[in-house]
């Protein structure tokens, strides 16, 4: 007899009516769950309103908890014991802070790309060490000292937070320190270890071009740049009430 002709064997089921139940019943509890989940979330978003201070848009409310967790840490690290009433203590005075002594409006504008990030940071942690090892040998080698110089040099970084992180980095690193920021004009006053030479300052010229490049790919490529309704006047608005500041916002809004 040929194989085709061969009858085939039936197939049983190896799932029995107890655990096909259970299976079910999971299936269904999960489709429950999530739907009364997203009708809490349109609940809370329909009927919760957020204090105007906590922020305006998803990017401002974000850095306000992000201040909150972090204030809370430096809290906790302070008493040296992680337990709730130390988190919970933690919390409140945070949020008294950000009540009390509100802190400047800053503008979040752009967008973090993870991978970009990823190799700026391998880039800072490169640069650390490679300009460590050059400061340290010019520490100890024989000649003449270096010869420092204050460099203004201008970025194409439009946001001011961004423009923070990538004074932050080149702080950072060795040999480098950030003495002055022109904000409006995006001029960076530089003072740098040794500018002895042409090739030294050209070095220089090319780190910050590198470390501009990163910081825009990173968080404010243009074709995705969405600047904040508070840009470029971050300066005038702390203190200022909530109705001024929309007041402002409507001129600007009228001149553009």
């Amino acid at each position: 007899m040929s194989s085709e002709s061969r009858p085939r064997a039936p197939v049983v089921s190896t799932k029995g009516p107890v655990r096909s139940f259970i299976i079910n019943a999971w299936r269904v509890s999960l489709l429950f769950i999530f739907w009364h989940f997203v009708g809490a979330l349109v609940w809370v978003r329909g009927h919760v309103r957020v204090p105007r201070w906590f922020g305006t848009d998803s990017r401002e409310v974000a850095v306000r908890l992000w201040t909150i967790a972090w204030l809370t840490f430096v809290w906790v690290l302070l008493w040296g014991t992680i337990s709730w009433a130390n988190i919970l203590a933690g919390l409140l005075l945070a949020v008294l802070i950000l009540t009390v002594l509100p802190l400047p409006r800053v503008p979040v504008e752009g967008r973090i790309h993870p991978l970009s990030l990823l190799r700026l940071l391998i880039s800072l942690f490169f640069d650390f060490f490679v300009s460590s090892a050059q400061v340290a040998w010019m520490a100890i080698r024989p000649g003449p000292p270096p010869l420092g110089a204050v460099m203004r040099v201008r970025v194409a970084i439009k946001s001011d937070m961004v423009l923070t992180l990538a004074v932050d980095y080149l702080n950072l690193v060795p040999g480098t320190m950030v003495v002055e920021i022109d904000h409006r004009r995006r001029m960076l006053y530089i003072h740098v270890f040794d500018v002895r030479t042409e090739k030294q300052v050209r070095a220089f010229y090319d780190q910050i071009a590198y470390v501009e490049r990163m910081f825009v790919k990173a968080f404010e490529r243009d074709s995705e740049w969405h600047p904040s309704p508070y840009h470029g006047i971050d300066d005038d608005f702390h203190g200022v009430r909530f109705a001024d500041r929309e007041r402002v916002m409507d001129v600007k809004r009228g001149e553009s």
